[in-house]
């Protein structure tokens, strides 16, 4: 059970690292980027452990890190669209 949390935290922290070095300027900031990830993962594997059973690590893990993805992307903001330019039409000159 141990392993399972401290394999699941490490794996959110990876996520949650690489979520902000691939998407720098999508993360509201970064300490509540760099403390979801290993707390959903946590939190989806001990949901995991409960709902399956011991001796199911690989499957724990897996829950673990889709769980962490998950609120991850919640987290993510919108990406930024360039400035569109009014049309005006001829007349309206």
């Amino acid at each position: 059970m141990i392993l399972e949390v401290l394999s699941a935290a490490a794996l959110g922290l990876a996520l949650a690292l690489a979520a902000l070095r691939r998407l720098p300027g999508r993360f509201p900031k970064r300490s509540l980027t760099l403390s979801t990830g290993p707390a959903a993962a946590v939190f989806g594997a001990l949901l995991a452990h409960t709902i399956l059973g011991p001796g199911r690590i690989p499957v724990v893990l897996v829950v673990a890190v889709g769980l962490s993805a998950a609120l991850l992307s919640l987290l993510m903001r919108p990406e930024p669209r360039p400035a569109r330019r009014l049309r005006r039409s001829a007349t309206a000159a």
